[in-house]
Order: structure tokens, then sequence, then C-alpha cells
């Protein structure tokens, strides 16, 4: 990844829209004054259980169900996966997760911003955030998998700013026109 980008990437710039950097009042500040909070999700808040559904809802008409792999509320508490939420003025504004593949392979899922939120930085954040905890805990790679169709070029953008590659299908997933799947080897 080219050194600009991990600057904005730590920084907390959004590099999936543009290179150029958004002015200050866009950008989430940092220190104890920063409005967007990133903590381990609570699966009682109900605040959650929409939020999920909500990226449920746009991910419903983009493909066929069986090329539809985004994880529900009970999927995302399993055993094998991290959760977790970022929160502004009371408000969840996006969500990521780490599901184990084996014991140095995980697959990036449920990252998602809330569209009132999109160019702010929130999902550079929530990234830099998971791939930090990866590293921490020894994880050599994180994949990804998203959609191959107009309505994910932005995701695809921004992964392949954040140093994601081009890959074959992972774990359990097969060739599917409908799905691009992504790597990063974790350093």
């Amino acid at each position: 990844m080219a050194s600009v980008e991990m600057w904005c990437l730590l920084v907390g710039w959004s590099v999936c829209t543009s290179r150029t950097p958004q002015p200050a009042e866009q950008r989430p500040r940092t220190g104890d004054d920063d409005p967007v909070q990133i903590t381990r999700a609570d699966f009682t808040d109900p605040r959650l259980a929409a939020f999920l559904q909500a990226h449920l809802d746009d991910m419903e008409p983009t493909a066929p169900p069986e090329s539809r792999h985004a994880l529900d509320l009970d999927a995302l508490q399993g055993e094998h996966v991290r959760l977790w939420v970022a929160t502004a003025d009371d408000a969840i504004v996006g969500t990521a997760a780490l599901a184990a593949i084996d014991d140095r392979h995980e697959e990036l899922k449920s990252m998602r911003t809330d569209p009132a939120h999109r160019g702010t930085g929130v999902a550079s954040r929530m990234l830099a955030h998971v791939l930090a905890d990866a590293r921490e805990r020894g994880v050599e790679r994180v994949s990804l998998e998203t959609g191959s169709m107009d309505f994910f070029a932005p995701a695809r953008r921004f992964y392949a700013a954040a140093g994601f590659e081009p890959c074959a299908p992972f774990g359990s997933y097969v060739v599917d026109p409908n799905s691009t799947f992504m790597t990063m080897v974790l350093r």
C-alpha cells in the first residue's frame, strides 16, 4: 500500500471516494473529543439489529440468494466471529466483523457505513481497527467477498486502496460471477 494511503487510513480519511483529503469538519476527530467510538458489539442493542437488517435489505436486490453472503444477527454472534460497532452521537454509524476461517486467516464481514455517514472516514476507521485487532492476535491474512456488480464498485475501490488484492475463492466459497474475492497479507 502506498504510504499516503496508509496514512489516510490511520488518520481516518476516506480513501474510497477520492485521494484528496476531506476538509477537517468532515473528518472524524481523534482523541478524547472524537465523536466516533468503536466498541465490540452489544447484541442486546435493538439499534444493532435494525442496522444489520438494513445491511441485509441493501444486499437483497443485488444478487440471487445463493450469491448473497452477508451474515445475519444470529450468525454474527457465532463463537468464531468478532463484531465491532462505530457510534457517533448515540447512533450506530458503522459495523465491521472478522470471522475465523482458520487459526491465521479471517474473513472481513458485515462492513457497512450508515449512508448518511459515507465519505466521512467511518469505513476507513473501522477497517483500520479490525485489521489492527487481527494483527494483534497473530492473524496473517484477511480476505473478503463482495459483489461484482456496479453497486459494489465503491466497495471494491475502497478495499483495493486499502491494500486488498483480487484472489481466488477461499474458505467455503466457490467461483461465482456475482462475487469478487480479495485478500490482504498482514505484516
